[in-house]
């Protein structure tokens, strides 16, 4: 059993996974993450600043959502405050670009090796000593 302080209340709760807060302090959370959905849905120009005061809400927890794809700015808001880790290009949503999230698959794609199809064939059963099912 793994105990663990909230990080937001510092009550003591079983840690499973994520992010060591309690469940109480989790739906607390989540219930703001609606809230701010549904501001964001009805002001598509919604900046962070914006969002942060009118829901009352850390513009840091903000900008994690949009960085775990929860949240996206509309394509027209011109910059967001949100920049490629890798590049630093102005992005609506996650932690990469376009561009570098396709160079980043393709580095990968090129270092694991590439399998190889294999011909199957009949293999004779007195070969294989094993037991087997009789039909």
């Amino acid at each position: 059993m793994n105990v663990r302080n909230c990080k937001k209340c510092g009550k003591l709760f079983n840690y499973v996974s994520g992010a060591p807060v309690c469940p109480a302090c989790k739906d607390a959370l989540e219930k703001k993450f609606q809230e701010v959905k549904k501001y964001v849905q009805d002001n598509k120009g919604a900046t962070i600043h914006d969002v942060s005061e009118n829901c009352e809400v850390d513009s840091q927890q903000v900008r994690q959502w949009v960085r775990e794809e929860r949240l996206e700015f509309s394509s027209d808001g011109g910059v967001t405050g949100i920049t490629c880790e890798k590049c630093g290009k102005n992005i609506s949503t996650g932690r990469f670009c376009d561009k570098c999230k396709a160079d980043m698959t393709n580095n990968l794609s090129s270092v694991l090796p590439k399998q190889k199809k294999e011909i199957k064939t009949k293999k004779d059963p007195k070969d294989n000593p094993k037991m087997r099912f009789l039909q």
